[in-house]
Parts: structure tokens; C-alpha cells; sequence
């Protein structure tokens, strides 16, 4: 027989032991939010806070634990905001510090916590202390790592690094001086040896945790500090080396004293607020010692992220991770897709099969021991948008090694980019004049950080700041009913930071608006499904489903074609495309993604693509314009609207699952229930090709072939993402499927 789901009641968000207990990190459900790309409330076609605010429903009825949200400070965008100009301050482009503090007291009234971007290894250079240490201001470049350059005339690089986005590492300013940027030109490092550096990232830590954050995503956690004396590395292609190799500027020892700082300042705050490190490191055992007992409470896994759809190599992730995070007491984090990389679905061979081995990668991730992020979007089962027109990348990576041309008649520049494989001409001021005062290269007509709309890096269709609609308190474009069933989370204390505006207690959101009822999640009862073909773009299954039809991906379109879609097309909406970046003088290169560059691959854009919320046509709900990326033309069966409701949606199959996660005992944190494994987990012998661990209570079984197997069944079936035939004794695997059994 084909068995059906077990119906479960929904669990309360807290009922876990160590959640209980206050340690709710040790199994919490993350999710990513890409800010840009979640959801537009000011018709811009940029995904903004209020957005996210609007939204927040779905979030609570999708299951998951806590929201981290990416950058939204002050910030040119010239790397989707990881290079920031202000630290204290939102970006007008987002919303303002209103916005930011409604929206963290609109989650924690749903349960949800807050998580925020913290970006510590480069600012912008149109921070204030870079602009200072362009204009020569005395001690402003002891802030950042300027060196003189070697070679008899210090014309040649002072090492041999690279930049991650291809390129060299280095960049050369108008005395003669160089500056390093392990990323983009744009985004110069700091030195962490620097007293001032220390005592700016505690306030601004304090700032936010003030505001009533819970925690940190530290961005590029390994790598603040570099190797004494900046030493060569001796070979080239060295964005390939990092987490698999020893590397001078990054996994230092010396980061885990700053992260130990930062754990002293948590741990002083009311609410257990924590840090996350994304971090690369050689092995899982130099991963671990990010968490430490006295240091960060989670680190990124990204070994089970980059791991092939191969069970043994899958096992031996997951042992070596448990078995390092296990060793200093800390959980183990699963990942699978994230805002930097191509999207699993894409990455498991796209199409059925991609989709089919997605699900099922999510169903094992959610039933292993610890804690699960998951990124925008996944939970609909989008694959990568790979077909972009070029006129719509935003990506640095996709113009990488190159800058700005600087046009005729302008100022001197004071920056200068070397070209690969020649030493760099030093910039020199036009005879009888003065070279201009602080950074000689404007990107972006950027006005001081945070002074009004002219600092919007790229303010959307019009050249002006639109003014935003003021939705009443709770109101929105979310459809989720029910949302405020989920218990309140204590916030922190009274925030006390500067120039926030506060709403009256009596203002806090509601419930969203019943916009279609959407029933709550059902695992047993076949439901009769959508009958419009866009709804059978991506049906999902369930233990008692049939198979899933092929996304049907329409070829792109050939962009924007509106004034909307101009939302982010340059750095201002009236100044015409962005400029190509250049790797010295000369007339601009045609946009190409330089394929033979080394470094990233530039097509990060394609897993930033606006999620579709619902409607027949793009933006899906994103908002009442256009998207800053343009969203697939077959994405309408993709969305909230069309997979809400139908049993063999991915959106559904997400759904069951968080909603079992928190219901059986066997699942959520490490080592719940008895067990004598201290991780409460179990492998048990299996056919080749399938996996089979038990925790208490509860099995999983992972078919990785391609065709289907049999084996003795571990238990009662109650989640599957593909059909499952079972007598009771006896159990038919689906080919690439996961199914969730209790005993």
C-alpha cells in the first residue's frame, strides 16, 4: 500500500528541552532573509524592512525558529551591502532605524528571534575612516592595512595575495601607499591589531543588542587577523584553497580572542543573545574551535553544504562534524543553500531529479542533531536562475578585477587599480592644481552616511526617495492566518540607543489579515491540490503522493522593460548604467563574466532572484513594481499562494516537517532522550546507496540511487518526500527520497 502522513499536532515553538532551558540555538530552525530579494513594501522593486516586517507570517507558520536578515546599513552597494559605510545606521534604500526596531518587536510578538548581519573584516571606502585616510588625515590609515608597495620604486603589490573576487588583493592610492581588500576594491580590511578597531565593533555590537537583536551572523569570522609580517603564499588561484588549506589571511589564531570578547558582551545581555560565525577553515576541528565553550555559540558548516549527493561522503560529513562540534560541547549547524551559492535544487542535477534529491537533502538536514538555517525561497523548491541578462547583474564577482573608469575631466583619481600581470602607474595630480581632498574616487554620487535620501545608493525607478506607504499597524501583504499563535518571545531590555523612534505599546502588529484562509498544514488527508496548470510547476510529495511533474522553467525574457524594472540599474536611477569596472586605463571592456579569471564565479545573482509570494505573472507579490532581478516568467506554480494548501508542495513538505521536528521527542537538539550515543544518534546497517540512522524514537532512511530499494521497515512512516509503499514489514524506498519513521 502507498502509506499517508500521520497528522501531528503543531508543538509549541519552545517545547524542546534546551530550548527550555534557554539554549534555544542548540536546535533552532534559521532562516536566511536576503533583504533585497524577500519582499518590497515602497514599490522600488528592492525588498526592504518593512517588507520583511509584512511578511513575518509566513515565517511563523513555515515553523522556523529565528529570522537573520543581511545587511541593511548605510552602504554604496557595491557588494549587496557587506561593505558598509555607516554601522549605527539603515540605509534609506531599506527603510530607517523605525523600521528596524518595528520590525524586531513585530517578531519577537510571534515568537521569532532576530538575527542581523555584523560585517568586522572591511567597511566600505566611503566609511568615514577610510575618507579620512585617503585625505591624509595623521593615524587614519593605522586603522586599515596600508602598506608601501615593493620594488625599487614600491610599484609592485607587497605580497602575493589575492582578492576573493579574483584579482589581485591589493590596490594602490595616489602617494604611493596600497591598501588590502581581501574582496572587493571597495571594501578595504581593517586591522584588528588596532585599539580603535576593537572599541568602534564592541559599540556597535552594543547598538544593536540595545535594539533588542539576538544575536550575530559574523561575516568572514576567520578573518580579522592576518599572519605577522603578511607573508607570500607562493602560488596562485587562491580563492580555491580556502577552507581546504593553511592561508595567511585567513583562520588565525588570533580571531578567537576577538570572538571571545564578543561572547563576554552576549553574555552581559538578558535573553541569550548569540554570535554565528561564518567561517572557512582546513577541517572540522579548526571549524570547532570557533565554539568553543567561551567563544561563538554557532559556526557555518559548510562541509555538509559543498558535499555531492553521495551517501558515504554524506555519512563522513556528518560524522566528523558531530564528532568535532560534539568534542567542545557545542551544536553542529546544517546548511544547504545560502545568498553565495548556486541553489541545491540546481546543484543536485536541476529539473525532477534536482528537485526530488533537494527535498529529500532537506528532510535528512532537518532530522540530523543540532541546528538548520535555511535560505530564502528553498522551502518553494526554486532552483537557480541561470539565464540573467548581463544588463541586470549585480554581482561584483561578475565584473570582477576591474573598476570604474574614471571619465574625462574628472578629479585626479587617487585610486588605482593595477592591471593583472603589470605594476600599477602611480596617480598623478594635473599640473598647477591641488589633488581634491578625501577619496578621490567616488563610485557613487554617496552623500555622508545616513543624511537624508541623497545617501541612497540606488534609490529605484525615480532619481528620488519614493515616500513610503504607512500600512496601518499589521497590516500588509502577508496572508498567513493564525500567526500570533505562536508564544511571545521575552524581548531584551529597554533599548537605549540614540535617534530611535519607538511606537506606543498599543501599536504593535496583529495578526495579518485572512487572505484566503490558507488551511494549516495537514499530513495525512489527500487534498484535491490546484487544477491551474502554474500550480503543477512544483508539486511536492508527500508519503501518499504520486510523482512530481517537472518544473517547466520558461527561457528568460529579455529583461526589464519598464521604467520599474530600472529599480536598481546604476548607482543612481538617473545616472545611467553602472559603470563597468576597470583593471587599469583605457576604454571600458565589453560586460563579460571573464571566465578565465580566477576567483568566484560571478553567478551569485542567480540564487538572489526575488521570491515569488503569489499572482500569474512577475513580480509574484514582491511588491506593486518590478524586481530588481528579474524573476522567471514560469515561477506563478512556485509561490506562497499556489503551494499553500497542496499536500505534495514543497512549501507543504517544509511545513510537515518543522511542525514533526518540534513535535517528536527524538529530534531538535543533541542528545535528547536516552541513548547512550552522547549525540543520540545511531547508524544502522543499510543496502548500498542508503543511509539509515535511528534517534530516539525516530528513523530516517536516505535513498540516494536511482532506482528504488528494499529493505525490513524501521518503523511507522510519517513524512516522506516521495510515495512510500509499505505492508508493515516491509518497506519500497523511492529513488533519491527521505522518509521520516517513529518506532
Amino acid at each position: 500500500m502507498t502509506h499517508e502522513s500521520t497528522a501531528v499536532g503543531l508543538a509549541s515553538a519552545y517545547s524542546n528541552a534546551t530550548t527550555a532551558s534557554g539554549d534555544w540555538w542548540r536546535d533552532a530552525v534559521i532562516y536566511q532573509v536576503y533583504l533585497r530579494s524577500f519582499a518590497d513594501s515602497d514599490g522600488d522593486g528592492i525588498g526592504d524592512l518593512r517588507g520583511v516586517r509584512s511578511r513575518l507570517p509566513h515565517l511563523a507558520r513555515l515553523g522556523v525558529d529565528a529570522v537573520w536578515l543581511t545587511p541593511f546599513y548605510v552602504s554604496p552597494q557595491a557588494d549587496g551591502g557587506y561593505d558598509v559605510a555607516d554601522y549605527r545606521a539603515v540605509d534609506p534604500l531599506f527603510g530607517d532605524l523605525a523600521d528596524a526596531d518595528e520590525l524586531v518587536r513585530a517578531a519577537h510578538g510571534l515568537g521569532l528571534r532576530v538575527i542581523v548581519d555584523v560585517v568586522p573584516n572591511h567597511t566600505s571606502e566611503q566609511h568615514p575612516w577610510f575618507r579620512a585616510a585617503l585625505a591624509g588625515e595623521p593615524g587614519a590609515r593605522e586603522r586599515y592595512l596600508f602598506r608601501r608597495g615593493r620594488g625599487a620604486d614600491g610599484s609592485l603589490p607587497p605580497n602575493d595575495w589575492e582578492s576573493i573576487f579574483g584579482g589581485p588583493a591589493w590596490t594602490r592610492v595616489a602617494d604611493g601607499d596600497w591598501y588590502l581588500h581581501l574582496f572587493a576594491p571597495e571594501q578595504p580590511d581593517l586591522d584588528w591589531t588596532h585599539p580603535e578597531v576593537t572599541a568602534e565593533f564592541d559599540s556597535v555590537l552594543r547598538f544593536w543588542l540595545d535594539l533588542g537583536v539576538d544575536g550575530f551572523r559574523i561575516d568572514v569570522a576567520h578573518g580579522m587577523v592576518k599572519a605577522d609580517g603578511l607573508p607570500d603564499i607562493g602560488r596562485g588561484a587562491q580563492a580555491t584553497l580556502i577552507g581546504a588549506e593553511p592561508l595567511p589571511f585567513f583562520d588565525q589564531d588570533g580571531v578567537h580572542e576577538i570572538h571571545r570578547a564578543w561572547r563576554r558582551l552576549l553574555d552581559s545581555y538578558e535573553g541569550r543573545r548569540i554570535g554565528v560565525a561564518e567561517a572557512w577553515a582546513p577541517s572540522s576541528e579548526r571549524l570547532a574551535l570557533y565554539v568553543r565553550p567561551d567563544e561563538l555559540h554557532q559556526a557555518f558548516n559548510f562541509r555538509f553544504l559543498t558535499c555531492p549527493w553521495d551517501p558515504e561522503a554524506m555519512r563522513t560529513v556528518i560524522d566528523e562534524s558531530l564528532s568535532a562540534t560534539t568534542a567542545v560541547g557545542a551544536p553542529t549547524t546544517w546548511v544547504l543553500s545560502n545568498h553565495d551559492v548556486v541553489r541545491h535544487v540546481t546543484r543536485y542535477g536541476g529539473g525532477a531529479q534536482g528537485l526530488a534529491r533537494a527535498r529529500a537533502a532537506a528532510m535528512l538536514m532537518l532530522s540530523l542533531p543540532g541546528s538548520a538555517y535555511l535560505y530564502q525561497g528553498e522551502e518553494l523548491g526554486l532552483p537557480e536562475v541561470t539565464d540573467l541578462p548581463p544588463e541586470s547583474r549585480q554581482d561584483p564577482a561578475f565584473r570582477r578585477g576591474r573598476r570604474p573608469q574614471i571619465p574625462a575631466g574628472a578629479p585626479t583619481p587617487g585610486i588605482i587599480a593595477p592591471r593583472d600581470g603589470e605594476p600599477p602607474a602611480r596617480a598623478q595630480p594635473e599640473p598647477d592644481t591641488e589633488p581634491a581632498p578625501g577619496p578621490a574616487l567616488q563610485l557613487t554620487p554617496q552623500a555622508e552616511p545616513g543624511n537624508g535620501p541623497e545617501a541612497r545608493a540606488c534609490c529605484g525607478p525615480q532619481a528620488h526617495t519614493p515616500t513610503r506607504p504607512e500600512p496601518e499597524a499589521g497590516t500588509g501583504q502577508a496572508e498567513e492566518p493564525g500567526a500570533g499563535t505562536r508564544p511571545a518571545a521575552q524581548a531584551g531590555p529597554a533599548p537605549q540607543a540614540q535617534g530611535r523612534i519607538r511606537p506606543p505599546a498599543d501599536a504593535e502588529p496583529g495578526p495579518e489579515p485572512d487572505a484566503g484562509a490558507a488551511p494549516e498544514p495537514q499530513l495525512a488527508p489527500q487534498a484535491q491540490g490546484h487544477t491551474a496548470p502554474q500550480a503543477q510547476a512544483c508539486r511536492g510529495l508527500r508519503a501518499d503522493a504520486g510523482a512530481a511533474p517537472e518544473p517547466q522553467l520558461a527561457p528568460q525574457g529579455q529583461g526589464h522593460t519598464g521604467p520599474q524594472a530600472q529599480a536598481c540599474c546604476g548607482p543612481r536611477a538617473d545616472a545611467g548604467p553602472a559603470p563597468d569596472l576597470q583593471t587599469g586605463a583605457g576604454p571600458a571592456p565589453d560586460l563579460q563574466t571573464a571566465p578565465e579569471a580566477e576567483g568566484q564565479d560571478g553567478l551569485r545573482d542567480g540564487c538572489r532572484v526575488p521570491i515569488p509570494w503569489d499572482g500569474p505573472e512577475p513580480p509574484y507579490g514582491f511588491g506593486s513594481a518590478g524586481s530588481w532581478l528579474p524573476q522567471p516568467p514560469a515561477w506563478a506554480g512556485l509561490s506562497v499562494a499556489a503551494q499553500t494548501g497542496d499536500p505534495h508542495s514543497t512549501l507543504e513538505l517544509y511545513r510537515a516537517a518543522l511542525e514533526l521536528r518540534r513535535a517528536m521527542p527524538g529530534l531538535g537538539a543533541p542528545g535528547a532522550g536516552p541513548s547512550p550515543d552522547p549525540r543520540g544518534m545511531r547508524w544502522l546497517p543499510s543496502p548500498d546507496g542508503v543511509l539509515l540512522f535511528t534517534r530516539p524514537g525516530f528513523a530516517c532512511t536516505l535513498n540516494t540511487r536511482p532506482d528504488p530499494v528494499e529493505l525490513p521497515a524501521p518503523g511507522r512512516p510519517v513524512l516522506s518526500s516521495a510515495p512510500v509503499e509499505t505492508d508493515g514489514r516491509t518497506v519500497r524506498l523511492p529513488p533519491d527520497s527521505c522518509t521520516w519513521w517513529a518506532f
